[in-house]
């Protein structure tokens, strides 16, 4: 019970200091890949239903696009900011829950370089795609497991907090007339205003739920726990 107890102050610790310094450079670069990972997202939607990736651009305004042919627009339109939210809480529950947090470092920057140098069509993504990915695969083969994991564990509460912000900003941005809730809306008929809502009642949900989890006794703790009961 007290490690339990200690796993969750530890993410609320986390949580605080990522909103505390939400306006830094120490959160930035996060906050980009965040949006990295939110363009990629409706990539990888457009090809899971038959379509392409043409291009991915990110700025350093923390905006970007996809371009994407063919695929089914509805699902790649939705990818984006429930895909990015998806991406943080699988890292942070594998960061919580398995032991495998280098691995899970190298695999993530090996991917980030390869899209960048495939798909990446400007200065910006290029530098920070793949400079970015080159850092957590040094830091995935170079420093401790430990290090990994709380590299890991941030991430994946900055991306699950970005995405529920992002949501809230494109809806209430009336200026933004491609916003992903906005283009959703005319392929639908469906106002921006409630496509928003329900995705940020998703990302709540999703994001309580992801840290529930993230704070539960390890399966490898469970499994010896379990074995020792015997």
């Amino acid at each position: 019970m007290v490690s339990i107890f200690k796993r969750y102050i530890a993410l609320l610790l986390i949580f605080i200091g990522i909103v505390f310094l939400w306006n830094t450079l120490f959160v930035y670069p996060l906050k980009i890949f965040v949006v990295f990972m939110h363009e990629v997202s409706h990539g990888l939607a457009a090809v899971a239903t038959g379509g392409r990736i043409v291009e991915i651009q990110i700025n350093p305004q923390q905006g970007g696009y996809a371009l994407t042919q063919g695929g089914s627009r509805f699902l790649t339109l939705t990818a984006g900011y429930l895909g990015s939210l998806l991406w943080g809480g699988l890292i942070l529950l594998l960061a919580a829950r398995t032991h495998f947090d280098k691995v899970i470092s190298i695999l993530i920057g090996t991917g980030m370089v390869a899209i960048s140098i495939g798909y990446g069509e400007s200065t910006f993504t290029y530098l920070f795609g793949i400079g970015f990915g080159i850092a957590l695969v040094a830091i995935g083969f170079y420093l401790p497991e430990a290090f990994n994991d709380w590299v890991l564990r941030i991430i994946g509460v900055t991306s699950c907090l970005y995405a529920i912000l992002d949501i809230k900003s494109d809806v209430l941005d009336r200026s933004n007339l491609r916003s992903d809730a906005r283009m959703l809306s005319e392929i639908t008929g469906i106002p921006t205003e409630v496509w928003g809502v329900l995705w940020i009642l998703i990302a709540i949900a999703l994001t309580l739920w992801f840290l529930y989890l993230a704070g539960k006794t390890p399966v490898a703790q469970e499994e010896t726990s379990a074995a020792e009961n015997l």
